[in-house]
């Protein structure tokens, strides 16, 4: 039987490349290689004999993926590759081929999504095929159909000093279809978020983004803009598989859905909440949502069904700022907004972007300002970063901004850098509102003791130190 190992490999400590802008973030979070436990599962349905394996979580080294590959002898290999990492995730495949002799490397991702005859390229041999786009399916046809990569739709490989790219594969419409996540090969203990509570699995309710942000990367890359739903019972079916995996998030813990914007279709996210309670599911979760989205029913239900808490994209506190973004959101809605969680004692998550086209020093501070305001339960703050296959991205090309001269230059010592600079505005300036933003936000008295009073458990209090403690490293890193 044909042997593959899916890993999510090694790079910089702390490094999180399953978010949506893989980086080392400032509160070091990490989370489960949801994408990969994807195609681990399908892999697993058609039969294949498949492996999961996620160094970061289990704090391992190249070292490790030597010893691994060597151990195991697979004959495919899938590597997760972002922009920041991919040259380590290029070495990374270079060893694998060293260890196990005629293996084949597929690569994935949102990096080699938007560059794969440059990843092919400068992986000089060391990769064989990378996958365009959401590849659930994609790499279960190339385990299948090698050597016949030309029947696999939605692939880029290199044949001699050629590059093909095979048909284009569309976005996977029944979702229902799709088996749960492969979580049994993780320890989902090991993962951690100090803004989520402590342990957190992760839900994907529905793919894709109607929205068009010109920074967002997921939607332009790998999901798209039509957002695909799953079924109501879909969902609560994997909620409950996951509870029996993992009953430690009833203890504590919660759910969090990743769709882009579980509220963008209202009425679905009320039928899941629905089924929710008429499971009598006892359950805490969070979800992603926009300040445009909003319902007085559909708030109330939530937080019956266990809502705790609604991650928002506010972005800026300039609607100059909101417009150059393509934000299509207003600072009114998002005040109103703020007023309806709180009625509903819905707690809110603001996150904040600096450093997009047309920022100052006078929109930035008002943005620091604004998320001051609102009366947010957590905030973060983030450089904005153009990454391959975005209108930023390419925008930031046309106009010189981009100072990066190689894709290392997406991580510096570790830490997100900052790889665009204005006319009025430079890297450094970008990050330093960057961290003045956190301060200001984390170190003011009244909220860092309502903080700590809110603790509601032993779980929720190790969460909490923790987040804290892993802020002061990167402060203290950042200061040397």
């Amino acid at each position: 039987m044909t042997k593959v190992l899916v890993i999510n490999e090694p790079f910089v400590p702390d490094f999180c490349r399953t978010q949506r802008w893989a980086a080392r973030t400032r509160g070091r979070v990490l989370r489960a290689p949801d994408w990969l436990a994807y195609a681990t599962a399908v892999l697993e349905q058609a039969g294949v004999e498949v492996k999961l394996y996620d160094f970061p979580a289990m704090d391992w080294g190249k070292d490790k993926l030597r010893e691994l590959i060597k151990n195991e002898q697979p004959e495919f290999v899938v590597l997760d590759a972002t922009t920041p990492s991919i040259y380590s995730d290029i070495e990374c495949a270079k060893i694998v081929k060293e260890e196990s002799a005629g293996v084949k490397v597929i690569m994935v991702g949102p990096h080699v999504s938007s560059l794969p005859e440059d990843t092919l390229k400068i992986s000089d041999g060391m990769v064989d095929m990378v996958v365009i786009g959401e590849y659930d399916y994609a790499v279960r046809d190339c385990v299948l159909k090698y050597p016949n990569l030309n029947e696999v739709q939605g692939i880029c490989y290199r044949n001699g000093t050629e590059f093909i790219r095979t048909t284009p594969r569309g976005l996977i419409e029944n979702l229902d279809a799709l088996p749960f996540p492969a979580w049994k090969h993780l320890d989902l203990m090991k993962y951690f978020d100090g803004g989520k509570l402590y342990p957190y699995i992760d839900i994907i309710s529905g793919r894709g983004c109607p929205n068009q942000c010109v920074f967002c990367l997921w939607p332009q890359v790998m999901h798209g803009t039509q957002y695909r739903l799953r079924s109501a019972k879909n969902v609560v079916d994997e909620i409950e598989y996951d509870i029996k995996l993992c009953p430690q998030v009833l203890k504590g813990g919660e759910f969090f859905f990743e769709d882009d914007t579980f509220t963008v279709k209202q009425s679905r996210a009320m039928e899941i909440c629905d089924e929710i309670l008429r499971r009598g599911l006892k359950i805490i979760f969070s979800v992603n949502g926009r300040v445009d989205s909003v319902n007085d029913e559909m708030f109330k239900l939530m937080k019956r069904a266990g809502c705790r808490e609604i991650l928002v994209g506010f972005e800026s506190g300039d609607q100059g700022m909101l417009e150059n973004m393509h934000k299509n959101t207003t600072l009114e809605q998002a005040r109103k907004f703020m007023e309806l969680t709180k009625k509903y004692g819905i707690s809110v998550h603001g996150c904040f972007v600096i450093g997009l086209p047309g920022e100052t020093h006078a929109t930035a501070k008002k943005t620091i300002d604004f998320a001051l305001s609102l009366g947010l339960h957590t905030a973060q703050f983030s450089g904005a970063v153009p990454f391959p296959g975005t209108r930023y991205y390419e925008l930031a090309k046309e106009k010189g901004w981009l100072k990066a001269k190689s894709w290392a230059d997406w991580l510096l010592q570790g830490e997100q850098a900052g790889v665009v600079e204005y006319e009025n505005m430079t890297r450094k300036e970008i990050d330093c509102y960057v961290d003045s933003g956190l301060k200001k936000f984390y170190f003011r008295p009244q909220y860092m003791i309502r903080f700590l009073f809110e603790t509601k458990s032993l779980p929720d209090f190790y969460r909490k130190l923790r987040g804290f403690w892993n802020y002061l490293r990167y402060l203290f890193a950042s200061n040397k």
